[in-house]
């Protein structure tokens, strides 16, 4: 019952997806955080279908990657792209960590915000469109899903936190941090092994994309914001899986075009 429990708070809280709603509590909040990467497999298990449907309807292109941009928007309500516009405003404005904290906190969209979200929504769109479908190319973009959310939770588990309130801390502070870390590092541990065997060199770049922009967001959490917060989560999980589809688009391209050469 508690591990149902766990499962339907990290759903409730982090996706759209009709799940009960239990009360939060000691117990069933201690280890949400390991259920966050579940929501990735949810929406890569979509992304898959999408694409079988994409095959037996003869979608074009453009379709086809308007499918994949959406899918993880809906699954998730947005959640994550609502803090990647936030954190896109507070850091345009370059001023002090209590300034961009005020920012943060403001219910209205800057107009950095928007600006950033259009730049973001283009990008996801153009490389949907150019992703490919196969076994192989599914499989990595699953394990993309599931590693930016296990990366996320280990960072709240490590990282310093910005401020004593809020969803992020709510999270931090109810959760066994070092057996939620363990187990959040044995997932990515088996995530990577599997993006290696299914993407070979392609996977290896993407785990390099993403241990990078895991580092950044370090870096860019403590110097301008004094920590994480829940804003701070999803624009670090929105950068992650851009940059990591990124690299998986691009080389699938490579990969075709030294086929046809």
């Amino acid at each position: 019952m508690i591990l149902l429990e766990t499962i339907a708070v990290a759903f409730a809280m982090f996706s759209a997806l009709p799940v009960p709603q239990p009360v939060w509590n000691e117990k069933n909040m201690r280890f949400a955080l390991c259920a966050f990467p579940l929501i990735g497999i949810v929406i890569g298990l979509l992304c898959a279908g999408w694409a079988w449907i994409a095959a037996q309807l003869g979608f074009l292109a453009l379709l086809r990657g308007a499918g994949y941009c959406m899918i993880p928007i809906l699954v998730t309500g947005g959640i994550h792209l609502d803090g990647y516009a936030d954190t896109s405003d507070a850091l345009s404005s370059y001023g002090p960590p209590e300034k961009k904290q005020e920012i943060l906190k403001d219910p209205h969209c800057g107009a950095f915000a928007v600006i950033r979200l259009l730049v973001y929504g283009i990008a996801y769109l153009a490389l949907g469109t150019e992703f490919v479908a196969s076994a192989r190319s599914l499989l990595c973009l699953g394990c993309l899903f599931v590693l930016s959310r296990t990366l996320s939770g280990i960072a709240l588990t490590l990282f310093p936190l910005a401020k004593n309130t809020g969803l992020a801390h709510t999270f931090a502070s109810a959760a066994d941090k070092r057996r939620v870390r363990i187990a959040l590092l044995v997932l990515a541990g088996v995530t990577a092994v599997l993006l290696l065997i299914a993407g070979r060199l392609t996977g290896l770049l993407m785990l390099v994309a993403a241990v990078l922009v895991f580092c950044r967001y370090r870096v860019i959490a403590v110097r301008e914001f004094g920590g994480v917060s829940g804003d701070l989560a999803g624009w670090f999980l929105q950068k992650a899986e851009l940059w990591m589809l990124a690299v998986l688009v691009f080389c699938t391209l490579v990969e075709k075009l030294l086929c046809y050469s």
